[in-house]
Formats: structure tokens, sequence, C-alpha cells
């Protein structure tokens, strides 16, 4: 069996969003579009987030889960009943807090993107870039 090369570097891509749908449909679509280009043949990219089944997170997983790719969902265990309802998607793994949920996700992540999810999502990129640059 021949192996597929990849061409993206990154082999697990955390994604930052928001646990709403967003205010606008143009961020749903995103959202699919982005967990459908993850998953390409050409790239197949895994998944780290934040570990919801709802709003643009359960979009995401969604796309990349039916793509193939391996999904790893972070989650502090006080948001797991606003956050996720029904059936999770790929591996979840519960964490005590916020801090050791970004911590966890940026452990696993090669590289980050930001979709819409108001300010905490801002906050959590520079976080980040203080930590990696700090």
């Amino acid at each position: 069996m021949e192996e597929i090369k990849t061409s993206s570097r990154f082999r697990r891509i955390c994604v930052f969003c928001g646990s709403s749908s967003g205010r606008k449909l143009s961020y749903q679509e995103a959202a699919v579009e982005l967990g459908k280009e993850l998953v390409h043949v050409e790239k197949r990219i895994d998944l780290v987030y934040g570990g919801g089944s709802i709003g643009l997170m359960g979009l995401v997983s969604q796309a990349v889960h039916h793509g193939g790719r391996h999904v790893l969902g972070v989650i502090p265990r006080t948001l797991m009943l606003s956050e996720v309802t029904g059936e999770t998607i790929g591996e979840l793994r519960t964490v005590s807090d916020m801090h050791q949920r970004k911590a966890e996700m940026a452990r696993q992540a090669d590289a980050f993107i930001a979709l819409p999810g108001g300010s905490s999502e801002c906050g959590r990129i520079l976080q980040l870039l203080v930590v990696f640059h700090g």
C-alpha cells in the first residue's frame, strides 16, 4: 500500500473557537470549511480543540471527525454539562480548570488557529504568544 505524503508540516492544529454558533451564518460555514480543509487528503491534520460538542467547536470537530482524522477535545470538568451535549466526538480529556485546558491544548498542538468566539479567543492567542516568546 502506497503511503500518502502530506504537504503540511503540522500534524495537530489547535482551533480556538466558541461554544456558541456565532452571530453570523458565515462563522458556522467557516468552522465547517476549516474542519474539511484540515482533513484534506494532502494535509491530513488532526484537531485539538476545547472539547465542546455545541457551537463552532462542535462544527469544527464534527467536520474533522467525519473526515477520518483524530479529534482531541480538552475541557474543564466544570464545563462538561454546559458545553457537551449528547455524544462526544473523538477523544475527550477532562482537566481541572481553564489554565490546565490551555496548557494541555498548547502541549498537544503544533500550530493554532482562532475562529470568532468573543474576547476570550483573543486572550487565549495573546497568552500563547507570551508563553512561546516570553
